[in-house]
């Protein structure tokens, strides 16, 4: 059977794909925070600050799944270190990326094999470890960069409620045009590609796509939420993208869905 490792995996993210790929492989994950996390076997404590090689060694994976939060410095460090085991034991890292990286291309969405090029640290952080990915052999990695995540559990739809609740304003990009993504169809996407053994880049995210305003306006209604206050940026006078979508590795029909298909199981 297959051994997977999910590094990062009690967020949201890694939850979603331990529960979506736990019934067909040899899984495992690591916690950092979260101590609930403890008392399952198959999650080990694994901290940045630490040589990621003792885990790796202990579990000898087959695919290494990583979506790491934290110190951009000391992941540099380890993901140099879990590159240098994937080309020593051929093993597969599918790297969790962002629609971040092309934060600096505003007059269309992006597909797949766009240059890319951002302005933010988070984007050229992630556009610096998908560069050290393609220096391995491509039968070794996965780039899955991920459209904007809003669903029940995501921090985005938290941050909003935490807004309302301070009394704080709801920061709006009216000029913004987005797709978004959920963890469980992120997860769904991971595991397609796993179980027909794919390589390259992928882009995670709804095949239309929808104005911030209407999409944050949206999401208030849904929550039922009242005196809310907004806060409006404006960072161009015209439409501005931040969107993901496929002109190569496309996914099959019944993995493709629909902004609204997010938005209705938002409660």
């Amino acid at each position: 059977m297959i051994r997977v490792l999910i590094f990062g995996g009690s967020s949201s993210i890694g939850t979603a794909i331990f529960k979506e790929l736990n019934p067909f492989y040899d899984l495992h994950a690591t916690y950092y925070k979260q101590i609930r996390f403890s008392s399952n076997k198959r999650y080990l404590y694994y901290d940045l600050k630490d040589d990621p090689v003792f885990i790796l060694n202990k579990l000898n994976p087959d695919i290494i799944i990583s979506g790491l939060k934290g110190n951009f410095n000391l992941q540099v460090k380890y993901y140099d270190k879990i590159i240098k085991y994937c080309e020593a034991f051929n093993s597969k890292l599918m790297f969790i990326s962002s629609s971040s990286v092309f934060d600096s291309f505003v007059n269309f969405p992006s597909y797949e094999e766009d240059k890319t090029f951002s302005q933010s640290i988070y984007g050229r952080f992630n556009i610096h470890i998908e560069n050290k990915l393609f220096r391995m052999k491509s039968s070794n990695w996965t780039i899955n960069r991920s459209a904007m995540i809003f669903s029940s559990k995501s921090k985005r739809i938290d941050q909003i409620k935490e807004s309302i609740i301070n009394l704080s304003p709801i920061e709006i990009f009216p000029n913004l045009i987005i797709n978004i993504n959920s963890e469980n169809l992120l997860a769904k996407h991971l595991h397609y590609m796993i179980s027909r053994n794919l390589n390259g880049i992928f882009h995670h995210g709804s095949k239309d796509l929808i104005n911030h305003e209407e999409l944050i306006k949206i999401i208030i209604e849904k929550l039922n939420l009242k005196a809310v206050k907004f806060k409006y940026v404006y960072t161009t006078n015209n439409n501005r993208y931040l969107s993901l979508l496929s002109n190569k590795n496309s996914f099959p029909k019944h993995l493709n869905f629909t902004f609204d298909s997010i938005l209705e199981k938002i409660d």
